[in-house]
């Protein structure tokens, strides 16, 4: 079977992403740099690739210029174990970044994520509709997930 790598574009700071990446996430590190040469198109010396593993799944980040940017329709969903990991990815990955609904923030380098608790699709999934509903009208309202006030969502407090 093929290894599936995504590919993230760029304009010319995807060594700093990269960098900043596998600061944020354990198991994490940079395994390899390339550079333009001569024939370009990046002036020669300058970064062109950088391949990296974010928890242990590879990436690679090419800096191939200010023609395509990131849209949220494509985004990185971080499994959070609990609260306390959901704080930390948000505040991490957030940092230069901005807040969006539902989980969801860009980073500084525009690339959108979800940072979600495992909470999250349990109460969604729950057997009884009107507790996932309550639960998702809460979501609905948050930036962060607050696991907590999902509960309470959920239990109709």
């Amino acid at each position: 079977m093929p290894r599936i790598t995504p590919n993230l574009w760029f304009d010319t700071q995807g060594k700093e992403a990269a960098e900043f990446y596998v600061s944020v996430f354990p198991d994490s590190r940079i395994t390899h740099v390339s550079y333009y040469g001569e024939a370009g198109p990046g002036p020669a010396g300058t970064v062109l690739t950088v391949d990296f593993v974010l928890g242990g799944s590879p990436f690679t980040a090419i800096n191939g210029g200010p023609q395509f940017t990131f849209t949220e329709a494509v985004s990185l969903l971080v499994d959070c174990a609990n609260q306390e990991e959901v704080d930390h990815y948000w505040a991490r990955l957030g940092e230069g970044g901005q807040e969006g609904p539902c989980g969801w923030l860009k980073d500084r380098y525009g690339l959108s994520w979800q940072v979600v608790p495992a909470a999250l699709g349990e109460l969604l999934e729950d057997p009884d509709p009107e507790r996932a509903q309550r639960a998702m009208k809460a979501m609905l309202g948050m930036h962060k997930l607050d696991v907590a006030a999902l509960r309470a969502a959920a239990d109709g407090a």
